[in-house]
């Protein structure tokens, strides 16, 4: 999932929709895989969220000549939502393992000595796994197609929180995949170095990459020293909401996604 919060610029319906909308919408999305306890409703969000990926998945229309018909570009929104789902269940396989392990309650499917599976284990296993991916997707995809500066200005301009906070936030989400990529290149060159990491032990695999995070992190510290006097030159004490001088304007597709979305929260909540 290298590089999973970058922005992937676009002109999709995704990319139209008011920041605010984005993240407020995300939020339903996340409140509704955590309401619902329906399997097959839990399906039906993450289905929803792919969906999300496909529709955003479209960049610039380009010309190559007059003579040649418009082609739509894509961005790798949809690539990359899988990726991440890829991702998701992986992690999820782990914790489902932990789940039928931990639960004791319910009626015993397989025993053997102390190791007792349940039913009641198997269904909260799931339930967590499916409420895991679905309210993880949104977010992931809504921030992929969001420019970090236009969030900023509109929670500064519009929902009245200091910038400092605001510069926090979107500075922590564009340091992620920095690091990413950071790790990656630090492997790279272990790699380079004769170190062989595709080892099937996660637990010795675990304990070849730890020691790699001090560099990381060394270099972590100079990035964010550099970004902080950055800051601080171009007057970062000094921003206020009237500082923002772009215009952000709710439109019908802005009502129609919140609708949307919220009629899936209802849903849930239905069922």
């Amino acid at each position: 999932m290298k590089g999973f919060l970058d922005y992937l610029p676009g002109n999709s319906i995704l990319h139209k929709l008011h920041p605010l909308i984005k993240i407020f919408a995300s939020i339903l999305i996340c409140a509704a895989a955590f309401s619902s306890s329906n399997y097959f409703y839990l399906l039906g969000i993450i289905l929803f969220n792919l969906c999300l990926g496909l529709a955003g998945n479209f960049s610039n229309i380009e010309s190559e000549n007059s003579l040649t018909r418009n082609r739509a570009k894509s961005n790798g929104l949809f690539m990359r939502t899988l990726g991440i789902l890829k991702g998701l269940v992986k992690m999820s396989l782990f914790l489902f393992i932990l789940q039928i392990l931990v639960i004791r309650s319910g009626n015993a499917l397989f025993t053997f000595k102390s190791l007792v599976i349940t039913d009641q284990g198997i269904q909260k296993a799931l339930l967590l796994v499916l409420r895991l991916i679905g309210a993880t997707l949104p977010l992931s995809i809504l921030i992929s197609v969001t420019n970090l500066n236009d969030l900023s200005n509109t929670m500064v301009k519009y929902l009245h929180i200091p910038y400092k906070y605001t510069f926090t936030f979107t500075s922590a989400i564009r340091f992620i995949p920095i690091f990413s990529s950071e790790m990656s290149g630090i492997i790279e060159s272990q790699k380079a170095r004769g170190i062989d990491f595709d080892v099937k032990n996660p637990f010795k695999k675990f304990s070849m990459i730890l020691p790699l995070c001090f560099p990381l992190l060394i270099s972590s510290v100079r990035k964010i020293d550099s970004t902080a006097t950055a800051a601080e030159l171009r007057g970062f004490y000094q921003r206020t909401r009237q500082s923002c001088t772009k215009s952000y304007k709710l439109h019908f597709i802005d009502f129609a996604f919140v609708l949307l979305t919220g009629a899936l929260l209802a849903g849930a909540i239905i069922l």
